[in-house]
């Protein structure tokens, strides 16, 4: 069988190529169409999706941090979008072949800029695999989202997260709250019809923000855009949540 292969998805061939994430998940549809239509806005912007040659979720998305949508302060740095090695491509160096992808693409820039948990979460990248990969902890924001970054130039300033995202609380202290933007295949499906269901039957009110601009990420609460759940302004989740796991997230919320 051929090894597979790192290619490239750009505005010439995006309608042909699957983008991984929800690819046979019908609910999903819309997300995924809005998804390569976000994608086509970022290509203009130098935004950079790689991935396998293969029918799974083993892909990198980056894109240099001034048309970034993290709220992040790292000028002439890269930023780690999206990084997925899933099933039963881990453990097999391709997360090592995408992520030098990446650090060949950036090497006449001051580095490479990632947003984790403080430790492996949905959605979100493994710190412990960047600390290997020679990535330093540069900062934190609560409640435990942190900021790596591997530099190409010593001498270069430290990236940090932008001050308005670093509170993990929201403005709206009444019922859940929801960023979210097309980042995410799975997105529209779970916030509009997921989230929508679980507010009612909980009979909690629900203001769902859609973050649609750049400047609006930027003025996030925290530092991720792709999606986020607070409940009485307090952060709950950046997963997309079940009701099951709503619930648990909820009793851990309140003590129970």
């Amino acid at each position: 069988m051929e090894e597979p292969k790192i290619i490239q998805v750009t505005a010439g061939n995006i309608a042909t190529e699957h983008i991984c994430c929800a690819i046979s998940d019908k609910k999903c549809t819309e997300g995924y169409n809005a998804k390569k239509e976000w994608l086509k806005e970022q290509f203009q912007q130098g935004f950079v999706f790689k991935k396998l040659n293969v029918r799974h979720k083993v892909f990198i998305e980056y894109v240099p941090v001034e048309a970034g949508w993290q709220p992040i302060d790292a000028p002439n740095y890269m930023l780690i979008n999206c990084f997925w090695v899933a099933g039963s491509f881990k453990g097999k160096g391709h997360g090592k072949q995408l992520l030098q992808e990446c650090l060949d693409d950036s090497q006449n820039m001051d580095g490479v800029v990632v947003v984790t948990g403080k430790k492996k979460m949905p959605f979100m990248s493994d710190p412990k695999f960047f600390k290997k990969m020679g990535f330093e902890k540069v900062d934190t924001a609560l409640p435990y989202f942190e900021l790596w970054c591997k530099r190409n130039n010593p001498n270069a300033p430290l990236p940090k997260f932008k001050e308005t995202a670093k509170s993990g609380a929201c403005p709206n202290k009444e019922g859940l709250t929801v960023y979210y933007s097309n980042a995410c295949p799975f997105t529209e499906y779970w916030v509009n019809t997921m989230m929508k269901g679980i507010a009612e039957k909980k009979g909690l009110s629900l203001e769902i923000h859609k973050t649609t601009t750049q400047a609006q990420a930027h003025q996030l609460p925290v530092p991720f855009f792709i999606h986020s759940v607070f409940y009485k302004g307090t952060f709950l989740a950046q997963e997309i949540l079940t009701e099951k796991r709503f619930d648990k997230m909820m009793a851990k919320l309140e003590g129970n």
